[in-house]
């Protein structure tokens, strides 16, 4: 990950003390549906999608709150029109193929370039919930690759 893919904002110690373990009910917007079967088969684990701008929205730029549970992390994937993640609560983790895993915490913004392999997930102790803002739908959907391994996912 570039210096530039990630943006970390300042959070005072309340919010650095916040309870991470148990934000099943979400954050700021609605947990929504657990994911359905379409995508729940690119998860290890349970989540939660809640669609804030639908995909097909004249503005072209669909937003999802999408919350993790406890060691849930999705495959290796690519959006080839790149991909922002803006983290909302809870601790999770980003990582990029062949660089370190990156923690990710509330505040965090990560940004995603076109057709690069990566994946995201929560903390094996926490409850971990972001947007998902899809950039340049119209180059197509993400790809779905291999799930991350358990020996990918402890050497956190």
């Amino acid at each position: 990950m570039t210096d530039q893919s990630l943006t970390r904002v300042d959070r005072d110690k309340e919010d650095k003390n916040m309870d991470k373990s148990n934000l099943s009910e979400s954050v700021i917007f609605p947990k929504g549906e657990e994911l359905p079967e379409l995508f729940s088969k690119y998860f290890s684990g349970k989540a939660w999608l809640s669609m804030l701008v639908d995909r097909d929205n004249e503005f072209n730029c669909p937003i999802g709150n999408v919350t993790f549970e406890p060691g849930c992390r999705n495959n290796w994937h690519k959006h080839p029109g790149g991909q922002i993640l803006l983290v909302t609560g809870g601790c999770g983790y980003y990582q990029e193929e062949g660089k370190p895993a990156q923690e990710l915490n509330p505040g965090d913004v990560v940004l995603i370039a076109p057709n690069v392999k990566h994946w995201h997930g929560a903390a094996p102790d926490s409850w971990f919930v972001h947007l998902s803002v899809e950039t340049n739908v119209n180059a197509g959907p993400a790809e779905w690759l291999e799930p991350v391994t358990d020996e990918e996912y402890s050497n956190l």
